[in-house]
């Protein structure tokens, strides 16, 4: 699990560490590991070709130095200064005297190059790249060469994730200290490529929003043991579906079995079509001859006429975790007096849905999470491209195993599913959400080895995706 941090925390704990360590120590620290990374993806340094964009200020710095290791290890590198009274002095003087140049034709220079370093502009910087920056972003982008950005691709807004015009399209991004949030959440989460961290020992507070990786989910989804039953692992309620759409019902009550609950019971007008695909279901067409379950889902096909609304209601006045989605969600929006619950609520919102309930999203998806946590009291999952889950008290964690192939009808049912059936196991609320959007974007990407894939193709790919997580 890593933690991810405001520039306001990053910068706070660079301060404190450079008052600790000798003046120089955190960028040479910071270069090295850029280097190293460099290397690593270039295989044969002697001999190639780099280019570094280099804007003022400390990320040039690194950039500079960084390409001074290079150079001493054979490489040709050339540098592209853009505001040449402002560079960082050191790290120039570094590069020219390991046999570096500075050149004026970036753009010339860059269509023969083998790796491209964007050193433009850091954390700090706001808004979209300005000419001639602009240009050369583009450049780097058409030139064919591996592009590598120093601790955050220029032109993406570090603390939200923004891009408000131009910006860097990196392959790779070499991050230092700490991950951002522009590096896990919005446009930003798309133009940074792979991204690999370089320890430079800051010390962080305990990080209030969090990336899962496979061994955090593998911990927490070990198969049962001698001892359990059906009900130990987990019992979960699906109130979804109706008689025009059968399939939510179908999807839903299949990704809660899939994800590993004990026994699923569905209660709704899609009886006959749920018995008929999954007949280990204990079904009924009345929700109040359910039974008693450890966790309800409700909402995906449901429909919003006074039936759904009678069984929302009903869902939400037991005394068991409820995932709220989809048409519920439609529901809730005109009554939101029944999210008053003492019991933890889970809403799933896509960002129309969210607008319903709580508002625009707006550019940062983070906060936006967070406040519709807060101002709800529930559990928020607010699905895209990094989905961000967030709970009342503002701890968050960020998704980065998704697809654009999860866009396709159903795929949420799925998702809906195999959250209420983590939620049924007794995992937290939060720790479910976050859980099932993880593994859900892993059988995205399983599903899709094949081509465009189904909701139905995203659900067989839940035992597949369980497995390469659970021995990752």
């Amino acid at each position: 699990m890593r933690g991810v941090y405001t520039v306001g925390q990053i910068t706070a704990a660079e301060h404190d560490l450079m008052a600790a360590v000798p003046a120089g120590t955190l960028m040479a620290r910071a270069a090295a590991g850029l280097a190293t990374e460099c290397v690593r993806l270039l295989g044969r340094v002697y001999g190639r070709r780099v280019v570094i964009l280099v804007g003022s200020g400390n990320n040039g710095g690194d950039a500079l130095y960084a390409g001074a290791l290079l150079a001493r290890r054979g490489a040709r590198v050339d540098a592209v200064l853009l505001d040449p009274e402002r560079t960082h002095a050191g790290g120039l003087a570094a590069l020219l005297g390991a046999g570096g140049r500075t050149i004026a034709d970036g753009a010339g220079e860059m269509a023969g190059a083998e790796l491209v370093l964007d050193g433009i502009i850091g954390i700090g910087g706001t808004g979209g790249l300005r000419e001639p920056a602009a240009a050369l972003a583009q450049a780097a982008a058409d030139s064919g060469a591996l592009v590598v950005a120093v601790d955050i691709p220029s032109g993406v807004a570090a603390d939200t994730g923004v891009v408000d015009g131009a910006a860097v399209m990196a392959d790779v991004t070499v991050t230092f200290g700490a991950l951002k949030p522009g590096l896990v959440v919005a446009a930003g989460a798309e133009r940074c490529g792979r991204v690999f961290l370089v320890d430079i020992g800051l010390a962080l507070p305990e990080a209030q929003m969090q990336v899962l990786e496979a061994q955090d989910v593998g911990v927490h989804l070990r198969p049962p043991g001698p001892r359990d039953d059906k009900y130990t692992r987990g019992v979960v309620g699906i109130a979804a579906g109706s008689a025009e759409y059968t399939g939510a019902a179908v999807l839903c009550t299949g990704a809660a079995l899939h994800g590993g609950a004990g026994m699923v019971r569905y209660a709704g007008r899609a009886a006959d079509a749920v018995r008929a695909r999954w007949p280990e279901t204990v079904v009924t067409e009345h929700l109040e001859e359910a039974g008693r379950v450890q966790a309800w889902v409700v909402g995906p096909g449901l429909g919003t006429g006074d039936d759904a609304l009678e069984a929302l209601r009903r869902v939400l006045s037991t005394d068991v975790a409820v995932l709220v989605d989809a048409d519920a969600i439609t529901l809730l929006a005109e009554h939101r007096e029944l999210l008053k619950r003492d019991a933890p609520t889970v809403l799933t919102p896509h960002d129309r849905e969210y607008a319903r309930l709580f508002g625009e999203v707006g550019n940062d998806r983070v906060a936006a999470a967070r406040r519709a946590a807060s101002d709800c009291g529930a559990v928020v999952l607010l699905k895209g491209n990094a989905t961000v889950v967030a709970d009342p008290d503002g701890h968050a964690y960020v998704n980065c195993t998704g697809t654009p192939w999860l866009g396709t009808a159903g795929s949420g049912d799925v998702l809906s599913g195999l959250v209420g059936s983590l939620l049924a196991a007794g995992h937290p609320p939060a720790l479910a959400a976050a859980l099932g959007a993880f593994v859900h974007g892993v059988a995205g990407q399983v599903a899709a080895v094949d081509g465009p894939p189904t909701a139905a193709d995203v659900l067989t790919g839940i035992r597949p995706a369980l497995l390469t997580i659970e021995t990752g």
